[in-house]
């Protein structure tokens, strides 16, 4: 297998697409046409990491946090981030960052974190935004069937819980083509009138390409009339963050002594305890801040997060309880999760997980 074909499995668990627009995903090191030997599986690509890959045969990193974050301008091996990427490529192995694009999958981050907690009946918290598209266009009335279903096998269609969405209305078509023209229907020079069929369908934004070649192959025009529009609706089942409810619920101090040993962090910072009980919990992996409203908004009593700054424990307002419980610590569970998919998925090699700590944090 190549990198190119271990990028397709991936893409397929955690589209890229779906990526913050800040992010950096994908092959970030190396050639999709490369043989794959072995995969090493780890939180950060750093340098000691790319050493671990070395010893253990491993030409691909399949990492969680991507190493090249900003545009590099030079590879002179004068921070650290250089030197992982020189030594990659000058021992040949291929770094795949997944990032936002997990982040924002049911399956991803936020569900290792709330299985760790065994929340139950658990949700999006922040629903994707700016990511569902409709398709607008017009085909003959004994046409219309047929193309409907070429765009629903194309993938179109599919909103929240539902499949083969789309919305027809029937009205005269008038066209008349030039003398360059070579109409199927009508001919040129001559205005013709065609009972014709508005198709509207949905589609998600990573399936733009497809839908519209299935579009253009299956129309039966020469000049294919359509335009492509962005729906207010959010994408339910993708987006940051998770909510759920705990088996049962716990005083704060329970509930704060129950997040330190899962996840394993040598500290909790928190908001003032409320002294009520915690049913319902937020979980966001990594820096979770611009959660906390959509947590209050829809009643948790809690929300785990990382990376809080002083002024955003004051947004808590006596409504929830805020814990920071680390940035690396929040998504320990991550790199188990890439490991125990590609395991799956692949046979013909060795998924091997680091075993390398790469959080750069330490704790008196």
């Amino acid at each position: 297998m190549t990198v190119k074909d271990i990028s397709a499995i991936l893409n397929s668990w955690a589209p890229l697409a779906y990526a913050e627009d800040f992010d950096n995903v994908g092959l970030l090191v190396g050639n999709y046409h490369q043989e794959v030997s072995n995969i090493l599986v780890a939180h950060d690509a750093l340098e000691n990491v790319v050493d671990e890959a070395i010893v253990k045969n491993c030409n691909l990193i399949v990492c969680f946090h991507p190493i090249i974050f900003s545009g590099l301008k030079r590879i002179t091996n004068s921070n650290y981030v250089e030197r992982s990427v020189q030594k990659a490529i000058k021992s040949d192995i291929a770094i795949y960052a997944i990032h936002t694009a997990l982040d924002n999958v049911a399956h991803g981050v936020n569900y290792g974190m709330s299985k760790a907690l065994k929340l139950q009946n658990t949700s999006i918290l922040i629903p994707k935004k700016n990511h569902i598209f409709k398709l607008t266009t017009y085909v003959p009335n004994d046409k219309a069937s047929k193309l409907r279903e070429a765009l629903f096998n194309a993938g179109a269609g599919n909103i929240g819980a539902y499949e083969e969405c789309s919305f027809s209305t029937e009205g005269l078509g008038t066209f008349k083509g030039n003398k360059a023209s070579n109409p199927v229907i009508g001919q040129p020079g001559l205005r013709h009138i065609e009972p014709e069929t508005q198709i509207n369908i949905t589609f998600e934004k990573q399936q733009q390409s497809a839908i519209l070649k299935a579009l253009f192959t299956h129309h039966p025009y020469e000049e294919v009339a359509y335009e492509v529009t962005q729906l207010e609706n959010k994408l339910q089942t993708v987006g940051m963050g998770m909510i759920g409810t705990l088996e049962n619920e716990m005083n704060e101090d329970e509930f704060l002594a129950f997040a330190k040993e899962t996840f394993k962090t040598g500290n909790i910072r928190h908001s003032a305890l409320l002294r009520k009980a915690i049913k319902t919990v937020a979980v966001l992996g990594g820096s979770g801040a611009f959660a906390i409203s959509a947590a209050k908004a829809q009643g948790a009593d809690a929300l785990i997060t990382a990376d809080l700054k002083y002024h955003d424990y004051y947004q808590a307002e006596n409504k929830l309880l805020l814990l920071d419980v680390g940035h690396y610590e929040s998504e320990r569970y991550t790199k188990n999760l890439i490991a125990e998919y590609l395991t799956e998925k692949i046979s013909t090699f060795a998924i091997i997980l680091s075993e390398e700590n790469t959080n750069p944090i330490n704790y008196f």
